[in-house]
C-alpha cells in the first residue's frame, strides 16, 4: 500500500496589525467608537476603553425578547414611546456609552433617539446574569443614576426575580420601589398602570 506523506497544516496566525490600526485601551473616544464596523457584539465605551461583555445565553436572550414584547405593546397601545433592545448603544454622557439589554424612552423625549444611538432613556432593564450581575449591581447602577435615568430593572434569570428601583433626586441614587418573585406582579412607576406577572416573564 503506496503511503503519502502530508505537509502538516500551518496554524493561522491572527492579523494583530489590525489593532494597530485603532487607539490603546484609554485614549478611545466617542469618534473612534462611534466608527467601528457594524457587529453582532455587545460594545461598550467607558472611560476611553472599550468593553466587551460575554455573549448573553438562551435564557437571557429569551427574556429579553419576552420582556420587551411584553413592554412594547403597553407602549405602544397608549402612545407613550419606544422600546430599544441591545445591541443599541445608550449615550449616558460624553465618552460613556452602554448597552442596556431594554430601553424605553417616552414620546417626550424622541429627540434623543438617533440613527446611531440613543441619548438617555427614561427607563433602562438590564437582564442579569452570572457574568453580569456584578456589573449590573455595582457599576451600571450608578452609572444610570449620574446619568438620572429615573427608572432601573435588574431581572435575575438565576433567582427568577425582578427588583424595581427608582431614582431619588435628592440623594441621586436608586432606592428600591420593590421585589418581586414568581406568584407576584411586578409593577412600575414611570409607566403608570404596567403591570406584568413574573412567572409571564420566564415562561
Amino acid at each position: 500500500m503506496l503511503q503519502t506523506s502530508r505537509k502538516p497544516k500551518r496554524l493561522k496566525k491572527p492579523t494583530i496589525e489590525i489593532v494597530k490600526l485603532f487607539p490603546e485601551q484609554g485614549e478611545w473616544t466617542e469618534a473612534d467608537y462611534f466608527n467601528l464596523p457594524e457587529t453582532n457584539h455587545f460594545v461598550e465605551l467607558s472611560d476611553g476603553k472599550l468593553e466587551i461583555p460575554d455573549m448573553p445565553g438562551t435564557t437571557h436572550q429569551k427574556v429579553v425578547f419576552k420582556l420587551a414584547k411584553i413592554i412594547d405593546e403597553f407602549v405602544s397601545k397608549n402612545s407613550l414611546g419606544e422600546i430599544g433592545v441591545a445591541p443599541l448603544p445608550t449615550r449616558l454622557w460624553e465618552g460613556k456609552v452602554r448597552e442596556p439589554d431594554i430601553i424605553f424612552m417616552s414620546s417626550a423625549h424622541a429627540d434623543r433617539i438617533n440613527e446611531d444611538f440613543w441619548g438617555m432613556p427614561d427607563l433602562v432593564i438590564e437582564v442579569s446574569s452570572k457574568s453580569t450581575t456584578y456589573i449590573d449591581r455595582n457599576k451600571k447602577n450608578i452609572e444610570y443614576a449620574k446619568a438620572g435615568i429615573p427608572e432601573y430593572w435588574i431581572v435575575d434569570t438565576i433567582q427568577k426575580t425582578v427588583e424595581v428601583f427608582i431614582l431619588d433626586l435628592d440623594e441621586n441614587i436608586y432606592k428600591i420601589l420593590g421585589k418581586w418573585g414568581i406568584g407576584d406582579v411586578v409593577r412600575s412607576k414611570f409607566l403608570a398602570d404596567f403591570e406584568v406577572s413574573v412567572e409571564n416573564i420566564f415562561d
